[in-house]
């Protein structure tokens, strides 16, 4: 069976748009998003400022798809990262490294994550920061809620716990690479925090 012409322009349609995201990115990491505009996500992206607006309405609303593409690859990498059967000592180290892994694959727009989004100030971007804090809550409470982490006295994280946990670590990862530093130097320090927090209680 043929490929039918709406299937073949919802093809072209995601072609372009992935060339956007793509674009958007290479101008946050040569530029920063603050000096990124429309015309150099276009010029990165080989396309037109017409397939732009066709496919987001501002340059706000395509970093946050971007954005929202990286905490997933995260969420997705620290998950995988650790093994349920191991030791909670050993539990929290993998989920800080796999964030770690997760950060050293693109500094700049982790960067941008977390300190360009808050600065748009806009209905979406709180939208967007609320819902990624979110998805990041039921990580944590997942990963600390289970049978084997309960036995040794490890509770689910709660929200609040979880959220000052993310706060700091964010801000660590932040500073870390605006200094220029490598964020590896990091993970002893965040795997302390994180047993501090989330760790057993008798």
């Amino acid at each position: 069976m043929g490929v039918t012409t709406t299937e073949a322009s919802a093809g072209a349609d995601t072609g372009f748009r992935r060339r956007l995201l793509d674009g958007m990115a290479a101008s946050v990491r040569r530029r920063g998003y603050p000096d990124t505009t429309v015309a150099d996500i276009v010029r990165a992206a080989r396309t037109s400022r017409r397939t732009f607006y066709a496919h987001f309405a501002d340059r706000q609303e395509c970093l946050v798809a971007l954005l929202y593409e990286l905490n997933q690859r995260t969420i997705d990498r620290i998950s995988a990262a650790v093994d349920p059967g191991a030791s909670w000592e050993v539990q929290a180290r993998q989920a800080i490294e796999g964030w770690i892994a997760a950060v050293q694959a693109d500094p700049p727009i982790t960067l941008s994550w977390i300190r360009d989004v808050p600065a748009l100030g806009e209905e979406r971007a709180r939208r967007f920061q609320r819902e990624t804090m979110a998805d990041f809550v039921v990580l944590i409470h997942r990963l600390t809620d289970t049978p084997h982490l309960r036995a040794v006295g490890v509770r689910p994280a709660r929200p609040e716990t979880a959220i000052i946990l993310l706060g700091g670590l964010r801000e660590l990862i932040a500073v870390t690479v605006e200094d220029g530093r490598d964020v590896e130097s990091i993970i002893d320090p965040a795997v302390e925090a994180t047993r501090l927090l989330l760790g057993p209680r008798p």
